[in-house]
């Protein structure tokens, strides 16, 4: 009975490991690797998001949370992919924080409309996300590097941080998701004004080094 049952795990497991290695499979999941695939699909990620958003209830929340988390695993996964598998590109280097801004922007105008979180401190991220970009562009028609700095990507880690339990924003199990939400926001703020600043002074000191006509 046991050299029955074993044999029926065998094939079970056998025949997973032929679906696994089918050459469309793993064409697919190649696909699914590529560092631009995962870019697309933060940005595809939003209208869902918005969606969800416009008429808030505990179910719909809990599923927005649960897109915009994958969404903001891709964030990771895409730069991960593209230094290990050498598929570094000028789209992405482009795209990437573009999709991050869109994501993250999309996510706190929605909660701002149902009046979760105070505008003015929407109005103060958004607006240095948007002034930061534009610094990249110039510096970038120059041909120079003007990459995040460790201070931007903890803002964006706190940011993410936020929106996470700003949406669940019902208590679940007791706990009030709301209100870590709204600490970890006013984290991220000063994060951003703290790493916006940054980006400023860098500014500064590119352009009395090498002056833009």
């Amino acid at each position: 009975m046991i050299g029955i049952r074993q044999r029926k795990v065998n094939y079970m497991f056998s025949k997973f490991k032929k679906i696994l290695s089918h050459p469309k499979l793993m064409e697919f999941l190649k696909v699914l690797r590529n560092p631009n695939t995962l870019t697309l699909f933060r940005i595809a990620s939003i209208p869902g998001i918005v969606l969800l958003m416009l008429h808030p209830t505990k179910l719909t929340a809990f599923l927005s949370t649960i897109f915009f988390s994958v969404a903001a695993i891709t964030d990771y996964l895409d730069g991960f992919f593209a230094r290990r598998d050498g598929l570094v590109s000028n789209f992405g280097k482009m795209m990437d924080p573009l999709a991050d801004k869109l994501l993250v922007s999309s996510a706190f105008i929605m909660m701002t409309y149902h009046g979760w979180i105070q505008g003015w401190i929407i109005c103060i991220i958004i607006g240095r996300e948007l002034a930061i970009t534009g610094l990249r562009n110039i510096i970038a028609e120059k041909g120079e590097d003007f990459s995040a700095s460790k201070l931007g990507k903890f803002k964006t880690g706190f940011q993410i941080a936020a929106i996470i339990p700003l949406l669940l924003h019902y208590s679940y199990f007791g706990i009030d998701f709301h209100q870590i939400g709204t600490l970890l926001l006013w984290i991220a703020l000063v994060l951003t004004i703290w790493s916006g600043v940054d980006y400023f002074v860098r500014f500064g000191r590119l352009i009395k080094t090498e002056p833009f006509h």
